[in-house]
C-alpha cells in the first residue's frame, strides 16, 4: 500500500493587530478635555481658510469686556511625508523656540528646543517619547530640562494610556505632581469625563467633571462642566447647514469668587 497523505501542517498564527501610532504627548487626554467645554468670553469670530492641501490659515477676532481686544492670525503647514495629521512645523521667533517631530507607525518622538542662548549658556529642552507597547497600551515619558546662570535641573514625568472599547483612562505622574483623567463613551449621545489634578509645588489639588450631550437631529452639542473650585459652565453650539457656519454660546459662573462672564462666537469654515 502507498503512504498514506498526511495533513497539512497547520498554518502559523495571523500576526496580532497592529499597534498603531500612540499620538504625540500633548494629545494623551484629548479625548477627556473634549468633552469640556472651553471658556468663552466677550464676542469671538474665527474664520478657518484652508488655501491648499498643505496649507491653512485662521483669523481671529476677539471683542472682550474684560480686557483689550484682540487680533490674531495663524498659518499651519502641513508636510507631505505620512508622519501624521497633526503634524506641524512651526516657528515662533519671539521666543525663539524650534520643534522637531518624528512619527513612526508604533512610536512617537518630539524635541523642543527654547530660548537658546549660547553667550548666556541658558537654555530650554522638552523631549517627548511615546510607544504603543500594545494596540491598546501606550507609554511613555517627557523631560523637562533647563539651564541657566547658577540654576541647573531637570525634570522627568511618565505616562500612560489605555483604551478600551468605551473608556480611555490616562495617567501622567511626575516629581510635580499627576494628572489622571477617564473619559468615557455612554452611547451615541451622552459622553463624560473626569480629570484629577495634583501640583506638589503649589500643594494643591483640583478636580472637574464633564459632559457632552447631541443633539445631532438637531444639529447641536452641549457641554457642561462642574469642578472642586466652586465653578459651573456650559457651551451649546449649534450648526447652520449647509453653510460652513458654527454659533458657540457660552456661560460660566464662579461661586466661590462670585463671577460670572458669558461669551459667544461664530466660527466660520
Amino acid at each position: 500500500m502507498g503512504n498514506a497523505l498526511r495533513p497539512a501542517a497547520p498554518r502559523a498564527p495571523r500576526r496580532g493587530e497592529p499597534l498603531g501610532s500612540p499620538g504625540s504627548f500633548d494629545e494623551l487626554h484629548r479625548r477627556c478635555k473634549e468633552v469640556f467645554p472651553q471658556q468663552m468670553e466677550g464676542v469671538k469670530l474665527i474664520v478657518n481658510k484652508t488655501l491648499s492641501s498643505h496649507f491653512q490659515v485662521t483669523h481671529t477676532v476677539h471683542m472682550s469686556t474684560l480686557g483689550p481686544s484682540s487680533y490674531h492670525f495663524n498659518a499651519t503647514f502641513v508636510g507631505d511625508r505620512q508622519l501624521g495629521p497633526t503634524e506641524t512645523h512651526q516657528a515662533k521667533f519671539v521666543t525663539w523656540q524650534f520643534d522637531g517631530e518624528y512619527r513612526g507607525d508604533d512610536c512617537t518622538a518630539t524635541l523642543t528646543l527654547g530660548n537658546p542662548d549660547l553667550l548666556g549658556e541658558s537654555v530650554i529642552l522638552v523631549a517627548h517619547f511615546l510607544q504603543s507597547v500594545t494596540p491598546r497600551l501606550v507609554l511613555g515619558g517627557e523631560m523637562v530640562y533647563h539651564r541657566r546662570p547658577g540654576e541647573e535641573g531637570a525634570i522627568l514625568t511618565l505616562a500612560g494610556k489605555y483604551t478600551a472599547l468605551k473608556w480611555v483612562a490616562t495617567l501622567n505622574v511626575g516629581y510635580g505632581g499627576a494628572h489622571a483623567s477617564y473619559y468615557h463613551r455612554a452611547n451615541e449621545q451622552v459622553q463624560v469625563g473626569v480629570e484629577l489634578e495634583a501640583n506638589t509645588r503649589l500643594q494643591d489639588t483640583t478636580f472637574a467633571f464633564g459632559y457632552q450631550l447631541n443633539l445631532p437631529q438637531a444639529n447641536m452639542v452641549f457641554r457642561g462642566l462642574l469642578d472642586s473650585n466652586w465653578s459651573v459652565g456650559g457651551v451649546l453650539e449649534k450648526k447652520l447647514p449647509p453653510l460652513p457656519v458654527t454659533l458657540a454660546l457660552g456661560a460660566f459662573l464662579n461661586h466661590w469668587k462670585n463671577r460670572f462672564h458669558c461669551g459667544f462666537s461664530v466660527i466660520v469654515g
